[in-house]
């Protein structure tokens, strides 16, 4: 765990000088969730914690236009923590990390910083009463080289919950303990159904935290790797034919007084009617949502069936093909009723899907919407039984179309942020539909 005093900015610094920290990396995201850094001297923390750090948002992938470019980052001292991985040099000395939230020149929170989205999320939720806790469960995999034209190639041939051996077994050992030292407790880690494809699995907390704890993960996943001569990615389907990478994501819903509102031990789901209206409102919204949870091109191969990812808006208990689930009380220790959402694929910017998630799930408490019967049924059956369920979108394109639709997705994210993020995935979309693909060469090159 950290142990650094991130609420004493001057016991702070003098803490960074005994531990030789040189240099600061202030983090935030663009709006597809990319980790951008600026670094500055540690002995500038003060300076920046008064001014900011300004910087150009019109060069920042989603963020402004260059009439609006102008903006500073301001760091948030509680995620302050000195980078467990990197080799140590005594020529340049340690380095810290800190996120940062992003303001306008005026001292406005910036519309277009995903963090801040989650941010209004949570606030809407507080003055509810009410406290968001999530558990997502990362999904990666691990290759022997970086891949390029030809196929890549796993770093093992184990499949699920297999001893992890040689180089994954050292990366999965020193991201935990990376993790652990910034203070993110990961439950369990263990190898998934694929070759070279992994899981952690993070402990429930706080939503704003969590999504710090994912876009953390990723860093500290890809880094170690290439440390220990292996390339990590968190693409949703890397192989044709093998398991895509989900991020399922545990949801908890408590008041202020840590009383789980998701609990009724009368219902046969476990599920209160807050729970069920909840619930309700992420089916309801689920296709528009789709895009934010499941936000690339390739996030689409993996929404297909035999992935053991959902292809229908639906909710069981036991049906893992199914949207939304009501683990058992059991699988998640004494924290009860929890809600898995499992359509969420680990490239999502997680401050914007956190944040769509949540509202969805008050707008249905909001409306009081009524839950359908579950779907405990084969869901990959070809069966006309399946015929009046609602599908999920089965291209970017088509959850765009749900996407744009959205007045509740549009109020969650804020205008700014909505436009930017349906510009930027209208245009990959785009980018996307002239090329001709390796699948349709072998296909028709020959035939025709």
């Amino acid at each position: 765990m950290s142990t650094l005093p991130t609420d004493d900015p001057q016991a702070l610094l003098r803490e960074l000088r005994a531990q030789d920290v040189r240099s600061i990396d202030l983090q935030f995201t663009d709006v597809a969730g990319i980790v951008k850094t600026v670094t500055i001297d540690a002995e500038r923390l003060p300076a920046a914690l008064e001014n900011g750090v300004w910087f150009d948002g019109s060069a920042v992938e989603g963020f402004a236009r260059v009439a609006e470019a102008d903006m500073y980052l301001r760091p948030d001292l509680a995620t302050a923590a000195i980078v467990p991985w990197e080799r140590p040099r005594p020529d340049v000395g340690r380095t810290a990390r800190i996120l940062c939230d992003v303001y306008t020149p005026g001292g406005e929170p910036f519309a277009g910083d995903p963090r801040g989205a989650l941010r209004r999320a949570v606030a809407l939720a507080e003055s509810l009463g009410l406290r968001y806790l999530v558990a997502p469960e990362l999904e990666f995999y691990l290759f022997r080289k970086r891949p390029r034209a030809s196929a890549p190639r796993p770093d093992d041939q184990a499949s699920y919950f297999d001893a992890a051996d040689g180089a994954a077994r050292v990366i999965r050992k020193r991201v935990g303990d990376a993790l652990h030292s910034l203070g993110i407790e990961i439950e369990a880690s263990h190898h998934e159904v694929g070759q070279g494809q992994h899981e952690l699995d993070f402990a429930p907390t706080d939503v704003l935290q969590a999504a710090d704890a994912v876009v953390t993960a990723r860093i500290a996943i890809r880094t170690i790797a290439r440390q220990e001569g292996r390339f990590a990615t968190f693409m949703p389907k890397p192989i044709s034919g093998a398991p895509g990478s989900g991020m399922h994501v545990h949801q908890w819903l408590y008041d202020l007084e840590g009383h789980n509102h998701f609990a009724d031990p009368q219902d046969d789901y476990g599920l209160s009617a807050e729970a069920q209206a909840f619930l309700g409102g992420q089916l309801e919204h689920a296709r528009a949502l789709c895009a934010v949870l499941a936000p690339l091109v390739n996030s689409y191969k993996r929404l297909t069936a035999g992935q053991e990812a959902p292809l229908y808006v639906t909710w069981a208990q036991l049906n893992r093909g199914a949207l939304l689930r009501v683990p058992h009380l059991a699988e998640r220790g004494n924290l009860g009723t929890a809600i898995e959402m499992r359509c969420a694929d680990p490239s999502c910017n997680p401050y914007l899907a956190f944040a769509v998630m949540l509202h969805a799930g008050l707008r249905g408490m909001q409306d009081n919407l009524s839950l359908p019967p579950a779907a405990e049924e084969d869901l990959y059956a070809a069966d006309r039984r399946l015929q009046h369920l609602p599908m999920l979108p089965v291209s970017l394109s088509e959850a765009l179309d749900a996407f744009e639709k959205s007045t509740l997705v549009r109020e969650a994210l804020g205008l700014h942020l909505f436009e930017r993020f349906l510009e930027a995935k209208r245009l990959e979309w785009e980018e996307y539909l002239p090329v001709v693909s390796p699948w349709e060469l072998e296909r028709y090159l020959g035939a025709y």
